[in-house]
């Protein structure tokens, strides 16, 4: 094996993400396979993957890898979205996890996320972590495993719809009309087997499993994924739409006027639930979620933890002070009882319940959380992010500032503005989150702000 091979830029912060081959390539997945089980010394792995092109040879490799470094035993679920792996590992107790994943990037890219058993629930293996342990085992270290290995075939799906089904009382979900945009990915092989258990009536678009994504890209957030969603929900008179990503860690909820509801205002519906179930409970948002998340946790009676972005921070915020559910922008979504980890199934299914008790167009329910003017995130090419940073700090130092994501420059109660800039943990960017009370005060910072970053 030829650690010149070997891209290490496909090691990222929660992940591993690349394109095939040119990146992400077999004899890299082998160096991975052999680096997981060295770091989490595992004998047995349950390996899943989701329906992206390269993952049948990928998974190939990987399970040489894991057998060449001294695993024994291969639990293959097959087909899968994301969190039945989590679900094995952090429910069924399997020692360790690996899904063969991109999420939502573009058909030419693949990758894993790695979960391992830990004393009380689960914990991520984090792509970076391995980034170093390949290095050695790439330039030849000493094999504990002779390459041989079992593989068992197991159906999850029965245990999995169970767990899923346990975080609502389905008898309390009406017969709602509901677009379900799969998005050419795995909630195409989940939804027909959920459905039969929920009440309502499905309208399915893009449930054939396929790689090439030939519907729209993989990413619900491109305004080009949100077309045809939007679409048939006002062609049909559906009361809502739920799109999906390729894996089915992300999705986003659309009301019944076509029009999307951003994750953050979706994480304080489900807070309210659960809320509700549990007064007092701990609700984990990360930073970059609009000011009305905190100010409506804690209106609930609810404690608001805030965290720094990424799904596995949420997971661990919650874990730290004793949360219950947490949520991000992306529109991950985790949960206590998933062993922290997120999904978009029991998301779904709890919102689904959360409907159909409140009774009302999902445009009226969501309609008080829109209080403030918030902007997309602004993407910004930097070549010294370091240095820029400083540069930001410096210019608003007379306002109150906090780094626990790059910086957080607050003046919401003297003007009614605060900004977020941090790195990209994957390019040379910088990117740009900015609220504020009213829609002139946001364009004015956005302004100043993109004019400061580009200078």
């Amino acid at each position: 094996m030829n650690k010149k091979n070997i891209n290490f830029k496909i090691f990222k912060a929660y992940d591993i993400r690349g394109i095939y081959p040119s990146e992400l390539n077999r004899e890299a997945v082998f160096a991975i396979g052999r680096a997981f089980a060295r770091k989490t010394r595992a004998k047995q792995v349950v390996v899943g993957r989701d329906m992206r092109l390269s993952g049948s040879i990928l998974k190939k490799y990987l399970i040489q890898g894991l057998a060449q470094e001294g695993v024994r035993e291969i639990i293959d679920i097959g087909l899968v979205p994301i969190d039945a792996v989590y679900f094995s590992v952090g429910i069924l107790k399997y020692e360790a996890g690996i899904v063969i994943t991109a999420s939502h990037n573009p058909k030419e890219y693949n990758g894993l996320k790695m979960v391992r058993r830990s004393v009380d629930d689960m914990d991520w293996v984090r792509g970076n972590d391995l980034a170093r342990i390949v290095q050695k085992v790439n330039t030849g270290g000493k094999n504990v495993g002779n390459g041989e290995i079992k593989i068992i075939k197991k159906n999850i799906y029965p245990e999995y719809i169970r767990h899923v089904l346990s975080f609502v009382n389905v008898k309390n979900i009406k017969p709602l009309k509901v677009v379900i945009d799969a998005g050419n990915g795995m909630a195409g092989k989940v939804m027909p087997i959920l459905e039969k258990y929920l009440p309502i009536k499905t309208i399915h678009l893009n449930y054939r499993l396929d790689g090439n994504f030939p519907a729209h890209p993989s990413n619900p957030l491109l305004p080009e994924s949100q077309v045809q969603i939007s679409k048939k929900i006002k062609e049909t008179k559906a009361d809502c739409g739920v799109i999906f990503d390729g894996d089915t860690d992300r999705l986003f909820f659309v009301d019944e006027d076509g029009k999307f509801i951003r994750a953050d205002i979706t994480l304080l519906l489900l807070a309210k639930l659960f809320l509700e179930r549990e007064a007092g409970a701990g609700i984990a948002y990360n930073l970059i979620c609009s000011k009305i998340v905190p100010k409506m946790i804690e209106q609930w009676g609810g404690r608001a933890i805030r965290t720094a972005v990424g799904f596995v921070n949420v997971a661990q915020g919650m874990k730290k002070n004793k949360g219950i559910m947490g949520g991000e922008v992306s529109a991950h979504y985790s949960f206590r009882d998933n062993t922290y980890a997120d999904s978009g199934f029991i998301a779904l299914v709890i919102l689904l319940e959360l409907l159909s008790e409140i009774d009302k167009p999902l445009s009226q329910i969501v309609k008080p959380f829109y209080a403030y003017h918030k902007l997309p995130e602004i993407n910004t090419l930097v070549e010294d992010i370091d240095e820029k940073i400083e540069e930001i700090k410096n210019k608003y130092k007379r306002c109150s500032q906090d780094y626990l994501d790059g910086v957080t420059v607050d003046n919401w109660e003297k003007r009614g503005w605060w900004f977020n800039v941090r790195p990209s943990n994957t390019e040379p960017l910088l990117r740009l989150t900015i609220e504020a009370k009213d829609k002139k005060m946001t364009m004015k910072l956005k302004k100043d702000l993109v004019k400061l970053i580009k200078k």
